[in-house]
């Protein structure tokens, strides 16, 4: 939203704005109350989140967090972390644009120099099962497109 507001300002410089611009603003507002709930119930399950993200994730492969450096299990903990409280904060505010163009597009770099991709593909597979566990089905919709985008570009 805060990219879509900046974007608009540009455009309607000396002039009011249509009705079809202001659009998306409307169905963001309506949509406030529940992004503001489900980010707070985010937070208040991060830990619980990252936790079962990772046990699922050792069930399917023991390997998966092991590189010819060792265990990185606490740097994916460490990465993962952020990458949540980021994600949180693209849902809260419309704008995973931000979230696209520049966490991801960094920590992508990260990833692949230190052979994480494979790690980070199948976080962004197994997190959106998780996050039902933790969700209701409508804060669950609304957030999965964020963990998807995070999916497309680390994966």
């Amino acid at each position: 939203m805060l990219t879509q507001l900046n974007r608009l300002s540009l455009e309607i410089d000396g002039r009011y704005a249509s009705e079809k611009e202001l659009k998306p603003f409307k169905s963001y507002l309506d949509s406030l109350e529940l992004r503001m709930s489900l980010y707070k119930k985010v937070q208040a399950h991060a830990d619980e989140i990252i936790y079962r993200t990772e046990e699922k994730m050792k069930a399917m492969d023991r390997n998966l967090f092991i590189n010819s450096a060792g265990d990185f299990t606490q740097t994916w903990k460490k990465d993962i972390v952020m990458l949540l409280r980021y994600a949180a904060a693209s849902m809260l505010f419309n704008d995973g644009d931000r979230l696209r163009e520049g966490l991801l597009l960094w920590h992508k770099t990260i990833a692949k120099s230190y052979s994480f991709d494979r790690t980070c593909n199948t976080t962004f597979k197994v997190m959106p099962e998780v996050i039902s566990e933790f969700f209701s089905p409508e804060e669950a919709a609304l957030f999965r497109p964020i963990l998807s985008v995070n999916g497309v570009v680390l994966g």
